[in-house]
């Protein structure tokens, strides 16, 4: 019977053959936008994903509440109507890094999505679909914040 860390290693080994091979799926050699991430305001964010500047829109919608007793854990939920929609960003205005999440959207998902975000202020949290055709469009929300959940 092997051992705990003999196992691990083997685990790992086999880790590094199929990523060497290119077998591991693709959202473990999903793409790492560090500079999206860094981006402080919409104007670099855009630049950073190599679109335009968004365009508000009925087709895409936020959900969240009117205010958020602790800022650490926010719902907020995001979905469209979009033909061809592949991905949805929620982004936080006063956060120091305003992108809070990327996700990639296929056809064979529903566009919609929901998560938990960490606000340090109340905001406008925006939701922005990004279409196949680069075409961008937003929906935003205000969130108060009664306690901030970035250490205020």
């Amino acid at each position: 019977m092997p051992t705990r860390r003999e196992m691990l290693a083997r685990s790992a080994s086999v880790a590094a053959a199929l990523a060497g091979l290119g077998l591991l799926p693709a959202t473990a050699q999903a793409a790492w936008s560090q500079a999206a991430f860094d981006a402080k305001n919409m104007a670099d964010l855009m630049k950073a994903l190599g679109t335009a500047a968004p365009a508000e829109s009925k087709d895409v919608t936020i959900t969240g509440p009117d205010i958020a007793e602790n800022g650490a854990v926010v719902p907020v939920g995001a979905s469209t109507t979009l033909p061809g929609a592949k991905r949805l960003l929620l982004l936080v205005e006063k956060n120091p890094a305003m992108l809070a999440a990327i996700f990639e959207l296929s056809d064979a998902v529903d566009p919609s999505i929901s998560t938990r975000v960490k606000m340090g202020q109340s905001s406008n949290v925006m939701a922005v679909a990004i279409t196949a055709d680069n075409k961008v469009f937003f929906a935003q929300k205000e969130i108060k914040v009664t306690l901030g959940g970035c250490g205020g």
